[in-house]
């Protein structure tokens, strides 16, 4: 799969923050943020930081997501993991410390969701290719095929030479589920290094508040939730976070029609065929957006009932789902700081 996939998004949309002057004087803060936007990774990507005199950061920040997107990104020349699905069948490859704890972490993803989330789903993303020009609906006989060829299980780690192997001819990696959110982490952990603490993180539909808002002291970002219904920006309700990522998944932005049919990117890897159930998307509030990415997938499989409830077992991790319907349900330590802005829904006791 060429771009990332979007897991996608009720896209979190950033809600305009106010900032107050003085107070972002006493704390070295500006009040109009050094801001950098580029199209990397099939989406647009933003940065914003707010810390006084930190504007040289941003270069450090895209150059490291470029490094990331470069090892990372398939069907791409000098991909590692590019490199490991060419070489499926034949011999294991080996990949630097970043790409080695990706993969260790898409294969515990893969079994912390029960394989709803599969590091090895390639061969079906590929066939369908939702989200490109060539996309279609494969035949039967072909998506049984490509099904022989997923299953995480079989992917094997050599720790002592940092080498991965697919065993089979045709295997194939997409890491596309959770990317993203690696890719934000080390983002962070790039602006924490440089002692910035007051920032904004968005990889189209991974969404980090670092620090606080600047608009007053120790108070919550407000970050806005994206209709799945319309167009990017256009929000359905709104969270306060501070320190937190926001990660979503829905049906509506990558789709093909076939027959007055609609089939979502979101792939099945039991039955290879889009995920269909109740859900329209689901976001996903955690520390790490790595664990967004992973969680979103595997609350997206389990449908409304089961996805609720699987994620209020988790601590420290909190969830919006909206449904097809226009209900929207949240966890309950959101019951109180979800605020819906759009009577065309209906929030959910």
């Amino acid at each position: 799969m060429k771009q990332w996939k979007m897991l996608f998004s009720l896209i979190v949309a950033l809600l305009i923050v106010t900032s107050c002057g003085k107070e972002n004087e006493a704390r070295d803060l500006v009040s109009d943020p050094y801001s950098r936007t580029e199209f990397m990774m099939g989406t647009v990507v933003n940065v914003k930081i707010y810390n006084e005199g930190k504007e040289e950061v941003l270069t450090a920040v895209f150059d490291r997501m470029e490094e990331l997107a470069g090892k990372i990104t398939v069907d791409e020349p000098g991909s590692e993991v590019e490199a490991i699905n060419q070489q499926a069948g034949i011999a294991p490859v080996a990949v630097s410390e970043d790409v080695y704890e990706l993969l260790e972490a898409a294969y515990a993803y893969s079994e912390e969701t029960r394989g709803s989330f599969d590091m090895t789903i390639g061969p079906l993303t590929e066939l369908w290719h939702i989200g490109f020009d060539d996309a279609r609906k494969p035949e039967q006989a072909e998506i049984d095929e490509a099904l022989t060829l997923v299953d995480y299980r079989q992917v094997e780690f050599y720790e002592a030479n940092q080498t991965v192997y697919l065993p089979k001819q045709g295997m194939r990696l997409d890491l596309g589920a959770i990317a993203k959110g690696y890719i934000t982490d080390e983002v962070v952990k790039v602006l924490k290094e440089h002692e910035v603490d007051t920032a904004i993180v968005d990889l189209g539909g991974n969404v980090f508040v670092l620090g606080h808002s600047p608009r007053a002291e120790n108070a919550d970002w407000n970050v806005g939730v994206q209709d799945p219904f319309e167009t990017r920006g256009e929000i359905l309700g709104s969270i306060p976070v501070s320190n937190q990522t926001i990660v979503t998944s829905g049906i509506y932005e990558r789709f093909l029609e076939v027959d007055g049919m609609q089939y979502h990117h979101l792939m099945d890897p039991e039955t290879g065929y889009p995920f269909d159930n109740e859900i329209a998307g689901v976001s996903i509030i955690s520390e790490k957006s790595i664990d967004g990415d992973g969680l979103s997938t595997a609350a997206f499989s389990d449908g409304l009932e089961a996805g609720l409830d699987y994620i209020e077992q988790i601590e420290g991790v909190e969830a919006i789902f909206v449904t097809k319907d226009r209900n929207v349900y949240v966890t309950d330590g959101l019951k109180k700081g979800f605020h819906l802005n759009n009577d065309t829904f209906t929030l959910q006791e």
